[in-house]
């Protein structure tokens, strides 16, 4: 953990020892009473934390902010509902990346059984976003959105000038040569087996052009890691 996050509720309160974050504090970074260290208030400010005391049942964490809130990361990334095991990787390492919302959306090759994991039901998800984001020292969450249509996520997108797609068949330019109209800006990684005829249609109707990054066939973790990085570079993020 680069930085530890809590919610604001849970300072100044006793935070169980069997807390995974507790267990960090004092056998990872040994941290004594009175001593500080990096902390963030999940959407909120970060600063510096330390424990003003332990008791056989816990911590009690006091924080100090020190920087604001950071704004919200100007690309949002829509990706086809991958296998859970695949969409865990996928949630912490676009968080760490940095994206303002995630989308993981239905398509026509995807197997709609993977919306219905229990890594949404249960709230699992959440836990791999946090600890994305802790990993790139930031606060900020992504928002996200998983069980719509691909056409239900498009239709609520907003604003955004430029639109990208990943595409290995019908891409019109690569990723790093492709205009860019500014941001925010959104990038769609299509399913583990990629985009139908029909859903390029889609994506164009909406506005998005057809990107490859080159002649290599990733899989859809690493194509959007990949995507990410580059859109974030040529944005200057």
């Amino acid at each position: 953990m680069n930085l530890i996050l809590f919610e604001l509720g849970e300072f100044d309160k006793l935070l169980p020892l069997n807390d995974p974050r507790v267990i960090h504090i004092l056998e990872v970074l040994r941290r004594k009473p009175g001593q500080d260290f990096d902390a963030g208030v999940i959407d909120g400010p970060q600063g510096k934390a330390h424990y003003r005391e332990k008791t056989g049942a816990g911590l009690v964490l006091v924080f100090d902010p020190v920087s604001p809130t950071p704004d919200p990361e100007p690309i949002t990334l829509l990706i086809g509902h991958p296998r859970p095991q695949t969409a865990r990787r996928i949630l912490r390492e676009a968080s760490a990346i940095g994206v303002g919302t995630i989308h993981f959306h239905l398509t026509s090759r995807g197997d709609p059984g993977y919306a219905r994991s229990t890594l949404w039901s249960s709230g699992e998800y959440r836990r791999h976003l946090i600890a994305g984001t802790e990993q790139a020292f930031s606060t900020r969450l992504p928002g996200i959105s998983h069980g719509r249509t691909l056409n239900e996520v498009l239709t609520g997108l907003g604003d955004l000038p430029t639109r990208l797609a990943l595409d290995n068949y019908e891409a019109e330019a690569r990723l790093v040569d492709a205009p860019l109209a500014g941001i925010p800006a959104a990038l769609a990684v299509g399913s583990e087996r990629g985009w139908t005829g029909s859903e390029r249609d889609v994506l164009r109707q909406a506005g998005f052009r057809l990107v490859d990054l080159g002649s290599r066939v990733l899989r859809a973790e690493t194509a959007m890691v990949a995507g990410l990085a580059i859109l974030r570079a040529r944005f200057g993020l």
